[in-house]
């Protein structure tokens, strides 16, 4: 549908339709404009005359100096070379996050002592603080995309996460490590994750689903190979030495950032023009929570964190309850591989079967993955043998990636794509606090019970509580897009009803000046 502004191409000098003039000549009776399709069409009248509303939208319109158009997507070109760099971006964040079990294990036998009865407890705030922070930072991380943009934001912030990982490697007690790699690393990896989904948008629209499953299964890829690669590391030159090496991956993410050539100009353009320079945006615009206001938003945003308290669990706690229950008899890590599997699985499956399914239905989706991944974790503690282990780890990877991929689909379809950035990264930021409380509560728990299997069953309440939450959602959404619809039509109505209303007004002034013509 062409805009507004193409439709009604002002006259006037520099495309303001205030100094649009008519040519000179007779003057025309103008015919009443009507909506058509929910536009304003011209009448016969003159040009210039224009509906005040259809004035108001050519003013904002891209035809002012100093203002651009947004493109369309181009549903691929070098969109491909992005969704490869977001790929890798995803690989090497949640890949290093997803196997911190592995680094969880060799933190306790390092770090840990017979006399310290809460070395769990202790050892979990590492990795569940560094995971948290990764989405504790997003709403910030929102804003300074809309400033700057996804290039700047991703390259520093895979900086920063390059000197807190390297940083890392040269601790000899667990407290720092609270800051190193809990903080430091953390928010980088933060900044440069966030703007791989940002950027995802700028080049796809009807592929937006498949892209989204095909980047987020880049972390299943690092999941399934990291663990072996850590595993290996570890016993060969110790855990410090093994941070070093990771140090690569986020180098080769601060190359990759340098890839998010932007297509829809950020604020910091907006505002400058064609000057250069950057003029700060009012208050509302840095921290839109215009969001909010979206019903079926504030409830997606309330029901994920709710869903996520023991999301994190099995990921800490998985490998050393292995090896408590099975001792060394068992390769632990095969679980973390069961997961990244059939996590890359899910993404790609679930992430096309969103591309079919229309609106904000979609949630239905989540629904179901909350249900199974409650499900599952419930179940750990009822494996005795290992082969059902890792049945339950296959089934929970599946719906992890359901859960993970349909994310950011999700947030376009219920704020639309002007104001997703800050959508997500809302979301993200309520995300961090139940998924940096949750492990360190079941530390605690084995800590004082000498289990974890009353830690598994409680982890696995939050995501049955939050898929019951997210089932009015659609329903709501639909019930708000009607209300909309309504609108533009009451609006018609009292427009009909005042044309009509001085319509008789004008007969009943005619009638008088008729009788007394026919008098004389």
């Amino acid at each position: 549908m062409v805009p507004v502004s193409e439709q009604l191409e002002p006259q006037g000098a520099g495309g303001d339709p205030a100094a649009a003039t008519p040519l000179p000549g007779p003057p025309a009776v103008e015919e009443p404009r009507r909506k058509n399709g929910g536009e304003w069409c011209p009448g016969s009248g003159e040009s210039g005359a224009l509906p005040r509303a259809a004035a108001e939208e050519a003013r904002r319109s891209p035809s002012r100096p100093g203002s651009a158009a947004v493109p369309e997507p181009p549903e691929g070109g070098w969109g491909w070379v992005v969704m490869l760099a977001s790929m890798w971006c995803n690989g090497a964040v949640f890949g290093i996050q997803n196997s911190c079990g592995v680094l969880f294990v060799s933190m306790l036998w390092l770090f840990g002592s017979s006399d310290d009865k809460q070395l769990v407890f202790k050892t979990a705030w590492v990795s569940s603080l560094s995971m948290g922070m990764v989405f504790f930072c997003s709403p910030i991380v929102s804003i300074f995309t809309d400033l700057f943009g996804c290039r700047k934001v991703a390259v520093i912030g895979a900086a920063v996460g390059l000197v807190g990982l390297l940083s890392s490697s040269f601790v000899s007690t667990i407290e720092p490590l609270y800051f190193t790699y809990g903080i430091l690393f953390a928010c980088g990896c933060s900044f440069a994750y966030q703007p791989s989904l940002v950027i995802l948008g700028h080049y796809f629209k009807k592929r937006l689903g498949l892209v989204n499953g095909i980047v987020t299964a880049g972390s299943s890829l690092f999941t399934v190979s990291l663990p072996f690669l850590l595993r290996v590391l570890i016993d060969s030159v110790d855990l410090f030495n093994t941070l070093r090496v990771l140090c690569i991956l986020m180098f080769g993410l601060f190359l990759a950032g340098f890839t998010y050539k932007p297509l829809v100009p950020n604020t910091k353009d907006k505002e400058g023009g064609k000057k250069g320079k950057f003029i700060l945006p009012p208050a509302k615009k840095i921290c839109n929570f215009s969001v909010f206001k979206v019903l079926s938003y504030r409830i997606w945003a309330l029901g994920i964190p709710a869903a996520l308290f023991g999301y994190f669990v099995p990921y800490v706690h998985l490998m050393n309850h292995v090896k408590e229950r099975f001792g060394d008899s068992v390769p632990e890590e095969v679980l973390l591989l069961c997961l990244g599997i059939t996590s890359g699985v899910g993404r790609l499956v679930f992430g096309r079967l969103a591309d079919y399914i229309p609106g904000a239905k979609k949630i239905y989706l989540q629904v179901a993955s909350f249900f199974f991944i409650g499900l599952m974790s419930m179940m750990i503690p009822l494996c005795n043998v290992f082969g059902a282990l890792v049945a339950v780890c296959l089934f929970m990877g599946l719906f992890d990636g359901c859960f993970i991929c349909i994310m950011a689909p999700i947030a376009f379809e219920l704020v639309g794509a002007q104001d997703v950035s800050q959508a997500i990264g809302f979301l993200l930021g309520l995300m961090s606090v139940p998924m940096t409380v949750g492990p360190p509560i079941a530390g605690l728990l084995r800590d004082k019970l000498g289990t974890y299997d009353v830690a598994f069953y409680l982890a696995g309440v939050p995501p049955l509580i939050g898929g019951a939450i997210l089932c009015f959602i659609p329903w709501l959404h639909e019930r708000q897009k009607l209300k909309e619809r309504a609108k533009p039509d009451d609006r018609e109505t009292t427009e009909k009803m005042l044309e009509n209303e001085s319509t008789l007004v004008s007969d009943t002034t005619e009638k008088p000046g008729k009788e007394l013509d026919s008098g004389f």
